[in-house]
């Protein structure tokens, strides 16, 4: 089995993703999307970017490795009656499946950072992209004082070490490794342009409850949190991301969380 796609079906993603649909479609638009845009929305979960697209008017292929993530996204799509948005299973490393030059515009917020073999997860989103066209990516930044790279850094800190050969998902998140591997995609550094953005979670719940939501259906919080508990530490992984959520939150409701976490968008333009 794929740990990659074990990792994305474990628990239910769908239920933090409700915490990101407002940034979500706030993102989309402002990615120039235009009426009979070809997009591709890689590792799109059940469409938090994606749906906003199709909105705009995009024809939308959503690929995830996950197929309780990419049910969940067909699904919504069934539901809103939408014609011009479809999901489908996928690995980012290698998207067999999908034509050279298929899409106007490719875009990965959050998902094919996360995706084994990055220098190979570039060479497909280049070459699934026409020329002229543009690759965005949205990256969480490693050691970031925000929220998810906390989590992640925390449940690092819990976790027995990765197995050899394994690459950080949180290294798309440093400029020099993302010119790096479009490089190895022949795509120029000029090509490639860089801002720092932000995300916000908004949850219907204090901060503890929020966590819980992490506890119970993320999945690498649930495998630091098993990894914890098999040492004894899970009390303390709880305590330590309890006082991360409380400290990041922003909301001036005691009962409602908001939480912007940083992020490095990535802009790359096809000749």
């Amino acid at each position: 089995m794929n740990p990659n796609k074990t990792l994305w079906e474990k628990g239910d993603f769908t239920r933090i993703a409700e915490c990101m649909r407002e940034s979500g479609e706030a993102l989309a638009k402002q990615l120039g999307i235009t009426s009979g845009l070809k997009v591709l929305d890689l590792g799109c979960g059940d469409g938090t970017t994606a749906f906003p697209e199709a909105k705009l008017g995009a024809e939308v292929l959503g690929v995830d490795i996950a197929s309780n993530l990419v049910a969940a996204g067909n699904r919504r799509a069934s539901e809103r009656g939408l014609t011009n948005i479809r999901f489908q299973e996928g690995d980012a490393s290698n998207l067999h499946e999908l034509k050279d030059g298929a899409f106007d515009l490719v875009v990965s917020i959050f998902g094919a950072m996360f995706a084994p073999k990055p220098f190979d997860v570039a060479k497909e989103m280049v070459r699934v992209t026409r020329p002229g066209g543009r690759i965005i990516m949205g990256n969480w930044i490693p050691n970031d004082p925000t929220l998810v790279a906390q989590i992640l850094k925390a449940s690092a800190a819990y976790s027995p070490p990765p197995p050899e050969g394994f690459v950080s998902p949180m290294t798309w998140g440093i400029e020099d490794n993302v010119i790096e591997r479009f490089g190895g995609a022949g795509v120029p550094k000029e090509k490639i342009s860089f801002l720092r953005d932000t995300y916000t979670f908004n949850f219907p719940g204090t901060p503890s409850e929020f966590l819980t939501v992490f506890r119970t259906y993320y999945g690498p919080t649930m495998n630091a949190f098993e990894a914890a508990a098999k040492n004894g530490k899970a009390d303390d992984l709880q305590k330590d991301l309890e006082a991360l959520f409380s400290s990041q939150n922003k909301s001036s409701n005691k009962d409602a969380t908001s939480i912007p976490a940083t992020f490095l968008r990535v802009t790359v333009a096809l000749g």
